[in-house]
């Protein structure tokens, strides 16, 4: 029995697009949690103390959940961002930078009347750069690119190929 793999519904302007921008947020989540890894003093403490709501401040309280939040996010930003540059597990990997994202934008959003007393990169109301990308990793996740340029390509194939052999 010959196997039928997927074929690609983009051209090739459109996969170069959408692997760019899967490349893109996978660097800017990788680095973002390589830095933090290298840095022996880096910790959420000050971004969750800054957060208008108490369950992210209360987290500050406990130094066993704070550094195992910590751990989370920089274990989490690594391995997302990795997965995304490499294609592997895309929609899990983007489901999963969505949610760690989120997570960011709703401790500290920028709203009127939720006041911040870390530094700002700019000046936003409502939609900032962390909803942006949450955007795009929307976009990639209902085009999964890894199914055509990454290992998700070769995880497919190897579940064809064993679904053909049964």
């Amino acid at each position: 029995m010959a196997l039928k793999y997927e074929s690609n519904p983009y051209t090739t302007t459109q996969l170069t697009a959408l692997v760019i921008l899967r490349v893109m947020i996978g660097w800017h989540l990788l680095y973002e949690g390589l830095v933090k890894f290298l840095d022996p003093y880096w910790s959420s403490l000050a971004f969750l103390r800054d957060s208008f709501w108490n369950i992210f401040t209360t987290v500050t309280n406990n130094s066993i959940l704070l550094s195992i939040v910590d751990s989370i996010n920089i274990w989490g930003l690594m391995i997302i961002g990795f997965c995304l540059i490499a294609g592997l597990f895309s929609r899990t990997s983007t489901i999963a930078g969505m949610i760690l994202l989120l997570l960011y934008y709703i401790s500290n959003p920028p709203f009127i009347g939720f006041t911040s007393l870390m530094p700002s990169e700019g000046s936003y109301l409502i939609i900032n750069k962390t909803l942006i990308e949450i955007g795009a990793l929307l976009v990639l996740t209902v085009f999964p690119t890894g199914r055509y340029v990454g290992f998700d390509l070769y995880i497919n194939k190897l579940s064809q190929s064993r679904k053909a052999a049964i």
